[in-house]
């Protein structure tokens, strides 16, 4: 478990921060959280009786809140600390009753009103993906490019989906086949070299990344739909099989070009402001 002190989500105060490795995830100090919140001069006691409350209401968000050993920035020694995933985190706001935590609750509100509207219309998805990327400064190529991709990817996890492929762990095990046929690398492998933790990987390729990712996607769905593949098993192979075709693509260009076509870049490189600024710039223009 790596742990972090300088993570900023809140004015000029520190959050102490743990990034878990295997499950992807950031973990936030609950107390330093709720302490910038409640401006309380215990934040300790504060979440005391807030945690109680909440547990009296029967909310799992604080039930199954883990603990982990962070460093105190009063003496330096690490005490067992209770942290919250980003999602328990935001609910936990939810129930802070301070004027710092409305920004929030009115973006999860209207992030909540834009889920229900795009289950009525589909296309309305597609359209906020446009606003969103051009926002964070992303050329109108790369856009393109990502959403061809996102929908690449939708006919992939469909095919899977018809062939009795079960999301989440084996979904992964299968991008990861994909991922490393094509790049050499898997998933967790790509995203370490692009110093990624909870980001998107795709959101930070380059044009000529996504375009090969999308070809050993795209060949992996044909392959299968030729197939007909009857096991998860025969599926993995195919999924390597797919990967390859781009793999080998990959090793072409990069033979004529004499240049590497995997890159450390990120999405800093590639658009104009930085995410974190468009971030910030998002939760503030719903004050």
């Amino acid at each position: 478990m790596e742990e972090n002190l300088g993570i900023q989500l809140f004015e000029d105060k520190k959050i102490r921060t743990a990034w878990d490795e295997q499950r992807e995830e950031w973990y936030f100090s609950i107390v330093d959280v709720v302490g910038v919140l409640s401006d309380s001069p215990n934040p300790n006691n504060y979440w005391k009786v807030l945690k109680k409350r909440l547990k009296d209401e029967g909310n799992q968000s604080v039930t199954n809140c883990n603990q982990l050993k962070l460093k105190s920035p009063k003496d330096g020694k690490k005490y067992l600390t209770d942290v919250a995933d980003t999602e328990q985190l935001l609910r936990i706001i939810q129930s802070v009753p301070s004027p710092k935590a409305e920004p929030f609750k009115m973006w999860l509100a209207s992030v909540g009103r834009e889920r229900i509207e795009e289950t009525i219309d589909p296309e309305l998805t597609i359209d906020r993906a446009l606003a969103t990327y051009l926002k964070k400064g992303y050329s109108r190529d790369w856009i393109n490019q990502r959403l061809q991709a996102i929908q690449v990817r939708k006919e992939l996890t469909d095919e899977w989906d018809n062939h009795g492929v079960q999301k989440g762990v084996e979904y992964a095990i299968l991008t990861d086949e994909i991922t490393k046929a094509w790049s050499g690398m898997n998933t967790r492998e790509y995203k370490s070299l692009k110093g990624l933790k909870k980001e998107s990987l795709r959101d930070n390729m380059s044009t000529l990344e996504l375009v090969l990712n999308m070809l050993a996607e795209a060949t992996t769905t044909e392959f299968s739909r030729e197939e007909n593949p009857q096991s998860f098993n025969e599926s993995r192979q195919l999924a390597k099989k797919g990967g390859a075709v781009a793999g080998n693509a990959r090793k072409e260009i990069e033979a004529t070009t004499g240049k590497c076509v995997i890159t450390q870049k990120t999405a800093e490189d590639f658009t104009k402001p930085k995410l974190i600024d468009s971030l910030i710039e998002d939760i503030s223009s719903d004050k």
